[in-house]
């Protein structure tokens, strides 16, 4: 289960974090008041300031009443969240997110998810904290060739995290997002 200290560093704001982001980040959970849980390469040695998404998850008893908040802090539409249909370890957890760079400053990625489900998501979420050493040097790797040196597209970038930390780390998981605003020709 949760080991109370991984839960404490996910809440924390990274210090080196332009002021601007924290202050942004700070606006958010004050706004919601909820904590926000920072997984993934903000946590690690791996995270490009300005390029790396800031991953986010938050926890709610009231997914409409968080996703309104939300509207009106990104100045952003319903339709603008995407649906979470997320199978882990047998249990179904639905959610919504939302990729904020593209409407607000700050590139982050906001997940929201059922406060139920708080326990066994964060148990999940805190491992792409801590990846082993081959994974870790895989993505520093893998960044560099991608943000410094731009010779992987983006859409080998992402299918090569997807295989390194489901593949390699041997995640069981299947994780699906419904765009809600998909638009047909």
């Amino acid at each position: 289960m949760n080991n109370n200290n991984d839960i404490e560093i996910m809440k924390k704001i990274r210090n080196d974090l332009p002021k601007k982001v924290k202050d942004f980040l700070y606006k958010i959970g004050d706004y919601l008041e909820s904590d926000l849980y920072f997984y993934g390469s903000i946590n690690r040695p791996d995270y490009h300031h300005g390029q790396s998404d800031i991953d986010i998850a938050i926890f709610t008893d009231n997914f409409n009443s968080t996703i309104f908040k939300l509207q009106n802090i990104l100045h952003v539409k319903y339709e603008d969240f995407d649906k979470v249909d997320w199978v882990l370890n047998g249990n179904n957890i639905i959610g919504y997110k939302i990729k904020c760079g593209k409407f607000i400053d700050v590139k982050c990625e906001i997940a929201i998810y059922d406060n139920k489900n708080k326990n066994i998501v964060l148990d999940d979420l805190k491992n792409y904290n801590y990846v082993p050493w081959y994974i870790q040097y895989s993505l520093f790797i893998l960044k560099t060739f991608h943000y410094t040196i731009p010779v992987i597209s983006r859409k080998n970038y992402i299918s090569s995290k997807v295989f390194l930390f489901n593949t390699l780390n041997n995640k069981n998981a299947n994780y699906n997002v419904i765009k809600q605003n998909k638009k047909t020709n």
